[in-house]
């Protein structure tokens, strides 16, 4: 597959890529590498893997981070209610060799294997989401250093796991605080920035073929002109799809001011940044929205 193929294939799954993100994926697959992606929420980080096993036909497994992640949540953690179960059993039994026992209560039988180990396991391709790994600790990070070097897992008491086929591996990070550089090395990197006029139209008319081209059109020239305001959270490319879907649903052909001051909610998550927009700012962004679409002279994305 060539850079113009993988580009077309994620088109396909109704996800615009541009040359860089593309070029950047299609050398994290040939040189079997982590694909280490930064840049604001809602750009569209997670949509990548998403698209990506689609158009691989590869199983996607997903590992949220948060604040506490840890060994048992992300890789593997025993079933104690079954252990206990179990050796309520045997001792019903009259029958327990107490070395055989937990031999038996240790082994793969009794493990839960969480996303990390999954991603190892068969022959059969996956892509692995590491989904904002920035909310993680710093030490999972470390855990993450080993697993990604040699694509193996080790449960001490079962075994090593190694990867019959690598997973694909996409790795996001919203920049809430940096990534060790000793993981960054590992992987291969793209910055993910709010897309372009051009861009999210055709984003828009992809995710969202009930909006007419007209109003697909202004959508996103408001929200470009949006995210130039000065607001404490700048809607993206998430809250641009979900405005749009908002606004069909209302079976809105036109933005007015009216419309757009009913449904801010849609895009805008905080209500200082509501109050300020909302009313005269609201129609000076739709003015210069309206400009840059005439500006345009009515090319379409």
């Amino acid at each position: 597959m060539s850079v113009d193929a993988l580009q077309e294939a994620l088109r396909g799954e109704m996800y615009v890529a541009d040359r860089g993100l593309a070029m950047s994926v299609y050398l994290a697959l040939q040189l079997g590498r982590p694909l280490f992606l930064e840049g604001e929420a809602g750009v569209g980080k997670t949509e990548v893997a998403r698209a990506l096993s689609s158009a691989l036909n590869a199983r996607l497994i997903r590992l949220q981070c948060y604040e506490g992640l840890d060994v048992s949540q992300a890789v593997y953690e025993w079933n104690y209610s079954r252990q206990l179960l179990h050796l309520r059993l045997l001792e019903a039994s009259g029958d327990v060799d107490r070395q055989a026992a937990e031999r038996e209560l240790f082994s793969e039988e009794f493990l839960i294997k969480r996303p990390l180990l999954q991603s190892l396991e068969g022959g059969d391709r996956k892509v692995l989401l590491i989904d904002e790994l920035d909310r993680a600790d710093e030490e999972f990070e470390g855990y993450l250093l080993e697993m990604l070097s040699d694509f193996q897992i080790t449960v001490p008491e079962v075994g090593t796991y190694t990867a019959e086929t690598r997973p694909v591996v996409v790795i996001t990070s919203n920049r809430t605080r940096e990534i060790h550089d000793a993981l960054k090395r590992r992987c291969l990197y793209y910055w993910i920035d709010y897309p372009d006029l051009d861009k999210e139209t055709q984003i828009v008319r992809s995710k969202a073929p009930g909006a007419s081209q007209r109003l697909a059109g202004q959508v996103t020239a408001f929200v470009q002109e949006l995210r130039g305001a000065e607001l404490y959270k700048v809607p993206g490319v998430a809250e641009t799809l979900d405005w749009t879907a908002a606004l069909v649903s209302l079976n809105t052909e036109a933005l007015t001011p009216e419309v757009i001051d009913e449904t801010l909610g849609v895009m805008l998550k905080y209500r200082e940044d509501v109050q300020n927009v909302r009313g005269e700012q609201t129609r000076a962004l739709l003015a210069r929205a309206q400009n840059r679409g005439a500006g345009r002279g009515g090319r379409r994305g």
